[in-house]
C-alpha cells in the first residue's frame, strides 16, 4: 500500500498543475464558452437534419414529394451549422473581452469583421475563367474557415482589449446617451484593429498571390485535423479524460478544451458531406466522442457499472449507491457513482476505470472502418440523451444504438470481478459492523 500512495502522490503532483493551467487558462474558457454559444443554433439545424433524413419518409412520400420537402429544409442547415464559424469567432471576441472588462458585444462584433476582412468575396466556378465576385463561399464560413475563426477571434480580442485598455479612445462628455458613448468609446479600437487585419488581408493577396482562409486550412488546419482523426490520438484523449477524473478532476471539461476545435471540426465535415451527398469522410468527430464514451451514463461509461451493482452486487453499500445512481446515470449524468463508489482516488478500480472506455473506442473505430456500423453524420445530439436513443440520432441507423448497447456489455464484462471484490469486502466489513453491534446489544442486555 505505501508503494501504491507514493505512486499517486508522484502521479499527483505530476498531473495537478497540467490540469489546473488547462482549466484556469483564460484561452481554452474562451474557446470553450464560444463553442458553447453555438451551440442552440447548430442543434436546431441538426434536428432538421434529421427530420429530413428519417429512414421512413420515402415510405409514405413520392420521390418528388421527397425532394421538394428536403429542398423546403435545406437553407436551415446551411443557416446554422454551415456558418458555424461566424458563431464562433464572435463568441470568442465576445467572452475574451468579457474576460478582460471591457465592452464584450463590441469585441465579438469587430473580431467578426476581422474574420470577414480575412476571407475571398468570390467563388470560383468550374469551366468559368474568372471567379463570380461580391459572393461568399459557405465553407469559409463552415468547417474550411474553423480554425482561422479562432485564431483571428483571439487575435482581434487582444488588439481590441489593448487598445481599449490604453485609453486610446474617445470620451463622450456626461449627459450623452449610454449606447452613444459606448459606440464612439469602442470607434477608435475598432478602426485600430480592423486596419491591422485588412493590412494583413492585402499583404497575403499581394505577396503570396493568396488568401489566408487557404494558407491556415493547408499549413494548420488540414495536418491537425487529420491527426485527430486517427484512433491513436482519440484513445490518449480518452486515456487522460480518465485519468484526470480518477484524480478528482473534470477530465471532459479539461481534454475537451483541447481537442474540441478538432471535432468539432471533424463533426461539420461530416454533416456537410452529408447534407451534400449522404458520405460520412471522417470517423472520428464530436459526437463519436460523446455518443459513445459520455453517451453510455457519462465520462467512463458507468451505466453498466450501475446496472451490474443492482443486479448482481449484494453488499448494502453497493446496492444504496446503485439506486442513487441509476436515474441520473440513465441521462449520462455520473458524479453520484464517480464520488459514491467511490472512483476519484480508489486503486481497486483504476484499471477498469481507465481501460474499459479504450476498449469500447477501439471497437466502435473498427466497427465504423469497417462499415458494420455508420459514422455520426455530425448533426448535434444533447449528452443528456440516454442510450440507444443516442446512438440511432447520431447515425441516423439503428446499428449505431445497437453498438452502444455492445459497448455497454463490454464495460459491465471488463467491470464485473472488480465489483465482485469490492462488494465482498464490502460485506465482509458489513457482517463484522453486525457482529459488533449484535455483541454491544447482548452486553447492554
Amino acid at each position: 500500500m505505501a508503494g501504491n500512495s507514493k505512486w499517486f502522490d508522484l502521479l499527483s503532483r505530476f498531473l495537478m498543475p497540467i490540469a489546473a493551467y488547462l482549466n484556469n487558462s483564460r484561452y481554452l474558457q474562451t474557446l470553450r464558452d464560444a463553442f458553447m454559444l453555438a451551440f442552440p443554433i447548430t442543434m436546431f439545424g441538426s434536428l432538421i437534419v434529421v427530420i429530413a433524413n428519417l429512414p421512413f419518409l420515402d415510405k409514405f412520400m413520392s420521390a418528388g414529394v421527397l425532394d421538394a420537402f428536403k429542398t423546403s429544409l435545406g437553407n436551415a442547415p446551411s443557416a446554422t451549422m454551415g456558418i458555424m464559424s461566424l458563431f464562433v469567432v464572435f463568441g470568442i471576441g465576445y467572452y475574451l473581452s468579457k474576460s478582460y472588462d471591457v465592452e464584450a458585444v463590441f469585441g465579438g462584433v469587430i473580431a467578426l469583421v476581422s474574420f470577414l476582412l480575412l476571407t475571398p468575396f468570390f467563388v470560383a466556378v468550374e469551366n468559368v475563367a474568372d471567379p463570380v465576385g461580391n459572393v461568399i463561399p459557405l465553407d469559409r464560413l463552415g468547417a474550411k474557415g474553423m480554425f482561422l475563426a479562432m485564431m483571428t477571434g483571439f487575435l482581434a480580442g487582444e488588439i481590441y482589449r489593448f487598445v481599449v485598455q490604453k485609453n486610446w479612445t474617445i470620451k463622450m462628455p456626461a449627459g450623452v446617451p449610454t449606447a452613444v458613448a459606448k459606440s464612439f468609446s469602442a470607434l477608435v479600437p475598432a478602426l485600430l484593429t480592423l486596419s491591422i487585419f485588412l493590412g494583413i488581408n492585402i499583404a497575403i493577396t499581394s505577396l503570396l498571390d493568396t488568401n489566408l482562409h487557404d494558407l491556415i486550412f493547408n499549413l494548420v488546419q488540414k495536418p491537425l485535423v487529420n491527426l485527430g482523426n486517427g484512433l491513436v490520438p482519440t484513445l490518449i484523449a480518452i486515456f487522460f479524460v480518465q485519468l484526470f477524473w480518477f484524480f478528482g478532476l473534470h477530465g471532459q471539461v479539461i481534454v475537451n478544451s483541447v481537442m474540441d476545435p478538432i471535432w468539432n471540426t471533424l463533426s461539420l465535415e461530416n454533416l456537410n458531406a452529408y447534407t451534400a451527398n449522404g458520405e460520412l469522410p471522417n470517423i472520428i468527430s464530436k459526437q463519436f466522442i460523446e455518443i459513445y464514451t459520455v453517451g453510455i451514463g457519462g465520462s467512463g461509461s458507468t451505466l453498466a457499472v450501475v446496472v451490474a451493482i443492482l443486479l448482481f452486487m449484494r453488499s448494502k453499500q453497493l446496492k444504496q449507491i446503485g439506486k442513487l445512481s441509476i436515474g441520473p446515470g440513465i441521462f449520462n449524468v455520473n458524479e453520484p457513482i464517480i464520488f459514491g463508489l467511490p472512483i476519484v482516488m480508489n486503486p481497486l478500480i483504476m484499471i477498469p476505470w481507465i481501460f474499459a472506455p479504450l476498449i469500447t473506442v477501439t471497437v466502435t473505430y473498427f466497427a465504423m472502418s469497417t462499415g458494420i456500423v455508420p459514422p455520426p453524420t455530425g448533426v448535434a445530439v444533447p449528452w443528456t440523451v440516454p442510450m440507444f436513443i443516442s446512438g440511432m440520432m447520431a447515425t441516423n441507423s439503428l446499428a449505431g444504438g445497437l453498438l452502444q448497447l455492445v459497448n455497454f456489455a463490454i464495460i459491465m464484462a471488463v467491470w464485473f470481478p472488480f465489483l465482485v471484490f469490492i462488494d465482498r469486502l464490502n460485506m465482509k466489513k458489513e457482517r463484522e459492523e453486525a457482529n459488533v453491534a449484535g455483541d454491544e446489544n447482548q452486553h447492554v442486555g
